[in-house]
């Protein structure tokens, strides 16, 4: 009896470990998408609903653990699922990752080597309660199917993807007061009126303007367009614009740091702005929800 309550006891807190990393990964979204979208086995939109597949799939594994119903269906499934993560961090030791798996959110750091470690804890913990029978119930299937819609409905509302929902501010580019600018010190000088052209402006402590440059950068590497065409706008000083390529993982582009308040009026405070450019003209600007990687990826692929 008391070796039961204690697989069951097992079970129970297996259960609850996918419950809360799955949570974390959703309070922590916005890199959770990156890092799947940083692989680029997907594209951007596709890679939005790749990590709430994988969300859901934990979510429901976890409900299913706690049940303690169809012990064999769910200990496969979260035993299949250890083996691909735990594949995939494989492969990102031999592309020489270094940065965090994002398994439990933004909460615990965890680089692949360490996230390796985590799943086979988890496995050999897994391989103890094996041998496990089921609360027998008819209700079982309908315990199943309550886990994946409330599961799906759940991540969905909490976070609803950037391509279906679009949350970003009206943008409102002064254009007058951006030519003004690009006529001036110090954009004068950077030739920003030839050719095709990203400008992006950003402050130096803005988490979503982090996470717009990640973005960037990623589509930046993925397509090939011409790196000397980014241009970083900061607010900010010179310290801390390095500690926003170490927290973005952005590459290094051509930076300026802004010395005064003009641009931040040239985009309303809407930051991060993103706006492309031809030949000195607006042809689109937007934020981080609404950066679309094909409008970008075929703006420079017309010249390029």
């Amino acid at each position: 009896m008391a070796n039961s309550l204690g697989k069951s006891a097992l079970k129970v807190l297996l259960g609850l470990v996918f419950i809360v990393s799955a949570v974390l990964k959703v309070f922590d979204m916005d890199r959770f998408e990156i890092y799947v979208y940083s692989y680029h086995f997907f594209n951007l939109n596709f890679s939005f609903f790749v990590a709430r597949a994988a969300i859901i799939l934990e979510l429901v594994l976890g409900i299913g653990l706690l049940s303690q119903t169809m012990h064999k269906l769910y200990w496969w499934g979260s035993v299949s699922m250890l083996g691909g993560y735990s594949l995939l961090l494989i492969y990102a030791m031999t592309l020489g990752r270094t940065d965090s798996c994002h398994c439990f959110g933004d909460f615990l750091q965890l680089d692949p080597k360490q996230s390796l470690v985590k799943n086979g804890v988890l496995l050999v913990l897994f391989l103890l309660v094996y041998k496990m029978g089921s609360w027998r119930t008819p209700f079982r299937w309908l315990i199943l199917i309550i886990a994946i819609m409330a599961s799906s409905i759940g991540v969905f509302v909490a976070s609803p993807p950037d391509n279906l929902a679009n949350s970003d501010p009206a943008h409102n580019l002064q254009i007058e007061l951006f030519e003004e600018m690009l006529d001036e010190a110090p954009l004068d000088s950077l030739h920003l009126d030839e050719g095709k052209q990203i400008v992006c402006f950003f402050s130096t402590g803005c988490e979503y303007c982090q996470t717009a440059a990640r973005k960037l950068s990623l589509m930046q590497q993925f397509h090939g367009f011409p790196r000397e065409r980014v241009t970083y706008l900061f607010m900010g000083g010179e310290a801390e614009v390095s500690r926003f390529y170490e927290l973005s993982e952005s590459e290094r582009y051509r930076e300026v740091i802004y010395p005064d308040s003009r641009m931040l009026k040239a985009v309303s405070g809407n930051l991060p702005t993103i706006v492309l450019m031809e030949n000195g003209e607006v042809v689109k600007e937007c934020g981080l929800r609404d950066m679309q990687e094909d409008e970008i990826k075929a703006f420079f692929e017309q010249s390029y």
